[in-house]
């Protein structure tokens, strides 16, 4: 299956900081921020390096409800 490859992939592959603060569009700081509160995981790769799967950059975007696939309804007048 294509896309359990790909899944598989997603949750191997390792961004820096900086890498995932530019997917977000949000600074390294806000990045930091997240890890610290829980929001987001990150792993340690040595003793300085800090690295998070794009799986779990993924985990932390939600959809706001107001952007949902529902069409709005048309009232009558």
């Amino acid at each position: 299956d294509p896309m359990s490859s790909i899944s598989f992939f997603c949750s191997l592959l390792l961004l820096t900081l900086d890498a995932a603060a530019e997917l977000l569009g949000v600074s390294t700081s806000t990045v930091r921020r997240r890890i610290t509160d829980g929001q987001l995981r990150a792993f340690r790769t040595g003793k300085r390096l800090i690295r998070i799967r794009l799986q779990d950059l993924d985990d932390l975007l939600r959809e706001i409800p107001s952007a949902g696939r529902r069409p709005r309804s048309v009232r009558a007048r």
